[in-house]
């Protein structure tokens, strides 16, 4: 069944109760409180602008652990041609900003709306959410931001303005992140090539503990 929360009461239900799509509750807010508390139990907020703030908890989670990320030869010469310049929270509200705006194939309009940056970047504040930076000269082409918990690093969203950007800055996060895992929440074709797999929200809970 779907939970309705409390706005006031900062709580949610066991992730275990989510329906089969793994939407678990909604309505709260987005308070930093609220949030934090949700990634700490593997829940994640997703709706879109006049829906009411869903709450999922999928029972299988898509996951890259950092050693297994696959690095093509295509890719291993990017990264030593030194094309890009990397870097580590220096522009989160600009990255989240092209997140938001970037057209993306099959998906009319973006669930990061307003509201949602607003919140991600108050906890980019105080110190959650962090972003990674991908650069051609003054140029920002390519990001990607996220929420960590203790060793995992919570993939929110990415971006590319150029070829091989948004794949590069998950390459840097795998390689120079220092995490024990990646959490991509849901699979596609594109993670999945960069070597993501499948595993059980139990397995999940247990590295994010």
């Amino acid at each position: 069944m779907v939970f309705r929360l409390d706005d006031d009461a900062i709580i949610f239900p066991d992730p275990a109760l989510a329906e089969e799509d793994g939407l678990l509750a909604i309505g709260g807010d987005l308070r930093p409180e609220r949030l934090v508390l949700a990634y700490n139990y593997g829940i994640f907020p997703w709706f879109n602008e006049d829906d009411p703030i869903c709450w999922y908890a999928p029972h299988e989670r898509c996951v890259i652990y950092p050693e297994r990320v696959k690095l093509s030869k295509s890719m291993a010469k990017v990264l030593k041609s030194n094309v890009f310049r990397l870097s580590f929270d220096e522009a989160f509200a600009s990255v989240i900003g092209h997140c938001a705006t970037v057209a993306r194939r099959d998906q009319p309009g973006t669930w990061i709306t307003g509201q949602m940056q607003q919140a991600y970047i108050r906890l980019h504040e105080l110190g959650y959410a962090h972003s990674v930076e991908v650069w051609q000269g003054e140029q920002l082409v390519g990001g990607l931001y996220g929420v960590q918990i203790n060793n995992v690093f919570c993939g929110e969203s990415m971006f590319s303005l150029v070829s091989n950007a948004s794949k590069t800055a998950l390459i840097w996060l795998c390689q120079e992140g220092g995490y024990t895992l990646i959490d991509c929440q849901l699979p596609n074709d594109h993670l999945m090539s960069l070597g993501a797999e499948m595993i059980s929200r139990d397995a999940y809970q247990e590295i994010l503990s």
